[in-house]
């Protein structure tokens, strides 16, 4: 073996050669990237989803509930109109097709209709439950007044000047005057007090029903002398605002008055003799609550509507009116 070489005074020393060996073990693919990562997100986010609602369920009543519920149901008709060749000429539909649907039941494609919970009836189903509901009450007032005026001998004579008749505006309420009986001094808005006691006694009546109020005048076709600045159509609004005053003395809420007003005779009792006393007399009327048949475009009267009397005490046979 040779001796190693003698290196000068001035040469460096060497350096020792390092190896370095790389074992790969092909058992494992390296590093597995940041996948995890997202599906670990995804179950964070459902579980706070899932802890929220828990919250809701246990903070909320059953009706809000329900609100958030009924907030969440979709109530249109869902069509899938890019189905079943629907965005094409026909639409869907052929030419013999019977019906003209966007999709017929032999075809591909689907039509959807959601209907949210407790959706049931629909517009005329839930305006003639309102009419209903208002003739019944009608009805059961009409009892109590009677009841109530033949309990009063005073009250028992003036049957025959009260009426009350079904319109489009509601039950109208007359009283009416009669060549034995007014309602008002003559030619003022002083109610009498025979007048005042029946008008309180309707009061008590009306009182109980939650319908709006409508308080019209009227008066006979006989003129004012020349000269005064009065005339029937300010006599009938004054005699209006009278009865309305009288009402609410005895014990109607004033925001339920809808309307005042005085028509002077331009809708009289008895149409045949404009001069009959009977034209002079005071309308109160019960409005129908809104939302009723009436209130809906093209919904016909319910059938037998119409002015019809509902409580008519004895006196001369008045022929039925037209509709005010």
């Amino acid at each position: 073996m040779a001796a190693p070489a003698k290196r000068g005074r001035n040469e460096p020393e060497p350096r020792p050669i390092i190896i370095v060996k790389k074992i790969v073990d092909g058992g494992h693919g390296g590093h597995h990237g940041g996948a995890w990562k997202v599906a670990y997100a995804d179950f964070v986010t459902a579980m706070m989803a899932f802890f929220l609602l828990l919250w809701i369920l246990g903070a909320t009543t059953e009706d809000q509930r329900k609100g958030i519920a009924d907030y969440f149901s979709p109530t249109l008709v869902e069509m899938r109109q890019k189905s079943a060749g629907s965005n094409g000429p026909f639409g869907g539909d052929s030419i013999t097709a019977k019906d003209n649907y966007p999709h017929g039941a032999s075809q591909t494609g689907s039509r959807s209709l959601t209907i949210p919970k407790d959706a049931t009836g629909g517009a005329k189903e839930g305006a003639a439950a309102i009419r209903t509901r208002d003739r019944a009450r009608f009805t059961a007032l009409k009892k109590q007044l009677e009841e109530r005026m033949k309990s009063d001998p005073k009250l028992a004579r003036l049957r025959k000047n009260v009426r009350l008749v079904e319109t489009r505006e509601g039950l109208r309420i007359d009283l009416v005057d009669e060549a034995d009986f007014a309602m008002f001094s003559l030619g003022t808005n002083t109610l009498l007090p025979d007048a005042r006691r029946l008008v309180g006694e309707v009061a008590r009546v009306i009182e109980a029903v939650p319908n709006d109020i409508i308080v019209r005048g009227h008066t006979d076709a006989l003129p004012y002398a020349a000269g005064r600045t009065a005339n029937n159509w300010t006599l009938s609004t004054a005699r209006a605002e009278a009865t309305r005053q009288s009402l609410s003395e005895s014990g109607v809420n004033g925001d339920r008055f809808a309307r005042i007003e005085g028509v002077a005779s331009r809708e009289p009792y008895v149409p045949d003799n404009l001069y009959d006393p009977r034209n002079r007399r005071m309308s109160i009327t019960l409005a129908w609550t809104a939302g009723g048949a009436d209130d809906l475009p093209g919904v016909p009267p319910a059938q037998g509507e119409g002015d019809h009397r509902l409580f008519e005490g004895p006196g001369p046979e008045i022929p039925p009116l037209s509709e005010h």
